[in-house]
């Protein structure tokens, strides 16, 4: 099959094009001009340019429609972002002739951004750590000025993390540790307009590894699932060594999230294995670097695949069992990422903390050893080192230059909150009145299910 990937710029388009390749398809990839990763692997057979996700949506499906049409594609497959606006364009999708995975906008709105995702998650009651919304920068500066004061009459307790509804790549969170700080942010996202969107989340810490959790649903029925904690952390937040681990604890709780909102496709979160079990901080509703679950065993990206190609009507339709569940896998895997541990290193500012970050992996010594490559794995394929060899020479060269890498590849496929707020006014502008409108293909037990069309 032809296989057109949603996103070519980032990790995991990167890391799914390398499985898709391999396992027989044909694979292509959307991107806008600049940095990106799916350029630089012979896996992907021509990276097509396509507006910026996150300053045009609609004009990214329009041209992503034109493209497929041309190509002759099979699959479109979200690998990022761009999910939000193909789950609001999903009729459009279907009527040309595509398979895909993605749930219904309104079950994606309610994860999609960090305050609904918070209020989702206390419905269900998945655990999540002690939280707060913000509904204005007064409030925030009022609990920052009760804090001040000895902390009566607020929940809050510093240091804390504050989050933004809409950001990506750690975008958006910002640790917090004084009354003085809480106040500062306050006016500076008041400023930026980062209240406009239901309010801010402030969050309490919780000590513990942090682990990324991956599954894909179909129809609301967990299929595949993975999980890896963080061993090291590499450029701006990002996971550069993980292991594979068993955690049937955040399967659970994934798997309910995932059946009441009815969801078809990837989801993933991070989650804090702490004191008292795991706590859920971030969810992601896309497929997150899926190398090192297929390292343990569990194909995600061949899971969604498959999904996509029962397709969500024959998915709703005909139950558990459309989709085969994948068995999960043995855990205890160790893979790395050197492109992330390299643009970590340099954030130090110093170039030999770079040179010793490149001589323990090519001795294989510390975290390498018996660590697989995620990202640019070899296997013939010559363009691998490329972006690896970039990176290294240009930190090297200027540590800082970590910031054009890290920044080039996520402002390609970042939703940023203007275009999300495109994306919910027009889910709201294309619900006619009346209880059934817009109802298509619903899961079945989810009145209320809406599936917006876009003409």
């Amino acid at each position: 099959m032809l296989i057109l990937l949603s996103d070519g710029a980032g990790l995991t388009s990167r890391q799914a094009a390398t499985v898709l390749a391999r396992a027989g398809h044909q694979v292509e990839a959307l991107s806008p001009r600049g940095l990106c990763l799916c350029r630089m692997t012979r896996h992907v057979r021509r990276v097509h340019d396509v507006p910026p996700v996150g300053r045009d949506p609609f004009g990214w499906l329009d041209a992503a429609l034109g493209i497929a049409a041309r190509r002759g594609a099979d699959v479109l497959l979200p690998v990022q972002e761009q999910v939000a606006v193909m789950a609001l364009g999903r009729d459009r999708i279907e009527a040309a002739g595509l398979a895909t995975a993605v749930p219904s906008f309104q079950a994606l709105a309610q994860v999609q951004d960090k305050v609904s995702a918070h209020r989702t998650l206390a419905r269900i009651g998945v655990p999540q750590p002690p939280a707060v919304i913000a509904a204005s920068a007064a409030e925030l500066a009022d609990a920052a000025a009760r804090l001040a004061a000895g902390g009566e009459g607020t929940p809050l307790r510093l240091p804390a993390f504050a989050k933004t509804p809409v950001g990506t790549a750690s975008a958006g969170v910002r640790r917090v540790s004084s009354p003085e700080e809480l106040r500062r942010l306050a006016a500076d996202w008041d400023g930026q307009d980062a209240f406009g969107q239901g309010g801010v989340l402030v969050q309490q810490p919780v000590a513990g590894p942090l682990v990324m959790v991956q599954s894909v649903f179909a129809g609301g029925e967990l299929v595949a699932f993975g999980a890896c904690e963080r061993v090291r952390e590499g450029s701006a937040g990002g996971s550069s060594h993980k292991l594979g681990r068993p955690w049937p604890q955040a399967r659970e709780h994934l798997a309910r999230l995932g059946a009441a909102l009815g969801w078809h496709g990837a989801l993933s979160a991070d989650v804090i294995d702490g004191p008292d079990g795991p706590m859920f901080i971030d969810i992601n509703p896309r497929l997150v670097e899926p190398a090192n679950a297929l390292a343990c065993g569990v194909d995600l990206t061949g899971a969604l695949v498959e999904v996509a190609m029962a397709g969500p009507a024959q998915a709703s339709a005909a139950g558990p069992g459309t989709v085969r569940p994948q068995p999960d896998g043995a855990p205890g895997a160790r893979t790395h990422q050197l492109l992330l541990a390299v643009l970590g290193a340099a954030q130090g500012g110093r170039r030999r903390d770079v040179a010793r970050e490149l001589a323990d992996a090519a001795r294989r010594r510390g975290t390498y050893r018996d660590s697989q490559e995620e990202l640019t794995p070899g296997g013939g394929d010559l363009l691998a080192p490329v972006p690896v060899a970039v990176a290294a020479l240009a930190t090297l060269i200027s540590p800082p230059a970590w910031r054009w890498f890290v920044g080039g590849s996520a402002g390609a496929y970042s939703l940023t909150p203007a275009a999300w707020g495109e994306l919910t006014a027009t889910a709201r502008a294309l619900v006619a009145p009346g209880p059934q409108a817009g109802r298509r293909g619903g899961h079945p037990g989810r009145p209320g299910d809406q599936e917006i069309s876009l003409r």
